[in-house]
């Protein structure tokens, strides 16, 4: 049988003691509900069972009752009396009237308001004699050629009834102790059976303890009942998205070891020669540090946008963006490099406001800065960079255009991987990453990015589809 599904929290119980309270505690509440009823029920019975002996030994009695040459007569049968014979010895007693004058029995028993009876109906009812509680049954007889109602009583105590309804009572009890207690004892091992599944599925999880490598693979739990299947759903989805946070540390880890190796090994060889170099050649070495400085510093800045970019989880919320003064905000920061490269900055539209999208406006922010940095980077000198903005009833798109040498129609998809350069070979310029980090933003904003199909430079067409 599996072990107990436990929890960490001492005030909380085990699982399985959960559900035995929750399955026992009903079944208790229905043998107690059971029980009144049962008992109310055995009460009826047994009033009725014993009032039915008594009216017929009442009855036995009433019919003796006679009137011979203007008088009432009796003869009491024995066996109206044998009928109430029982093996508690209850004491029986009879009283016989006519009017208020005793014709036979016992005089003190409670006689009753003749005017309450109707003739012929046999009336029960309880009352005290002898300081014993009774149970009496009565008639009133009407005899002809008599006035007054004849008035028939016969009375037992109630010994045999209450010894009667103890021992049903004390069956009911049993049955109903047996009933719980079997089920308790059936519950445990049905319990186990039922949480199975759920103790497969947390050995499951408990196995990847015992792995070197952490194993974000979907859990193999074999098959799991309804209930459970959105649990182990919901952890195969955490898991891959565990698995992809880790391959995104990975892959950052294993870039950033392998694009930092080349400008490190030059600042390394520089500052070797600028320490034993003359005043010219240390010159000559810090400028080189400087730009490998420069250009370690762009990479990590990239890296890092394109981890951003390619973060997993929850989004921030969606807001409203307005391109133009995003756009305008690129261009702010992006000027000094244009200038100092010889490249004019253009914005195209009218008005101090653009389209608006639905989006991250961080996001859209790295993607334009990231496209006029390329169109700046890679054109000539005296070209032009411009961005102009376009809102139609299908699409907003942002395009992006420059004076550059272009881009090849069969390496227009290559680019957008990462570390992917096409200049000369042994050219330290850019790191290859400033497209795959355009894709992977657009990518989360839902938004397209092509490259069109130009004569002459790049042209990067950024697509927001109304309703995405």
């Amino acid at each position: 049988m599996p072990a107990e599904i436990v929890t960490t929290d001492r005030g909380t119980p085990a699982l399985r003691t959960r559900l035995l309270v929750a399955v026992l505690g009903p079944l208790l509440a229905a043998a107690i509900l059971i029980g009144v009823v049962g008992a109310t029920l055995i009460a009826d019975v047994v009033r009725r069972t014993n009032d039915r002996v008594l009216g017929g030994a009442l009855g036995a009695i009433a019919e003796t009752v006679q009137v011979e040459r203007g008088e009432v007569t009796l003869d009491l049968p024995a066996a109206a009396f044998g009928m109430l014979e029982n093996t508690e010895r209850d004491n029986v007693y009879y009283r016989v009237a006519v009017g208020n004058d005793l014709l036979t029995g016992y005089a003190d028993l409670p006689a009753p308001d003749p005017a309450t009876l109707a003739i012929d109906v046999l009336r029960y009812r309880f009352a005290r004699y002898r300081d014993q509680k009774i149970r009496i049954a009565e008639v009133r007889r009407s005899l002809p050629r008599i006035d007054k109602p004849v008035i028939v009583q016969i009375a037992e105590t109630l010994d045999n009834r209450g010894a009667l309804t103890r021992r049903l009572m004390l069956a009911l009890l049993i049955g109903e102790c047996v009933l719980v207690g079997a089920a308790a004892l059936l519950l445990r091992p049905a319990l186990g059976w039922s949480l199975r599944p759920l103790a497969r599925l947390r050995g499951a999880v408990e196995a990847r303890d015992e792995r070197a490598r952490p194993d974000f693979s979907p859990l193999d739990t074999g098959p799991l009942p309804s209930e459970l299947r959105p649990l182990a759903g919901a952890f195969d989805r955490l898991l891959a998205q565990l698995d992809s946070a880790t391959v995104g540390v990975r892959r950052f880890t294993a870039d950033a070891s392998h694009q930092m190796r080349t400008p490190l090994s030059v600042l390394k060889v520089q500052v070797a020669l600028a320490r034993r170099g003359s005043d010219a050649e240390r010159r000559e070495a810090l400028d080189e540090i400087a730009d490998a400085v420069v250009r370690l510093e762009r990479l990590v800045t990239q890296l890092l946008a394109l981890a951003r970019a390619e973060e997993a989880g929850v989004s921030a919320p969606l807001e409203a963006v307005d391109l133009r003064e995003v756009a305008a905000a690129v261009i702010t920061r992006q000027i000094n490099h244009a200038i100092e490269a010889g490249i004019d900055l253009t914005l195209e539209g009218e008005g101090t406001t653009g389209p608006v999208v639905s989006g991250h406006r961080t996001l859209i922010f790295e993607i334009l800065s990231n496209l006029v940095d390329n169109g700046i980077r890679y054109n000539r000198r005296g070209g032009t960079v411009s961005i102009m903005l376009e809102a139609t009833e299908a699409a907003t798109t942002v395009t992006i255009a420059d004076d550059g040498p272009g881009i090849a129609p069969e390496h227009r998809e290559m680019v957008f991987d990462r570390f992917v350069r096409l200049g000369a070979p042994g050219s330290s310029e850019g790191s290859g990453l400033g497209l795959a980090i355009v894709r992977s933003a657009a990518a989360r904003l839902k938004a397209n990015v092509t490259l069109a199909d130009t004569d002459g430079g790049t042209t990067v067409v950024l697509r927001f589809a109304h309703g995405a």
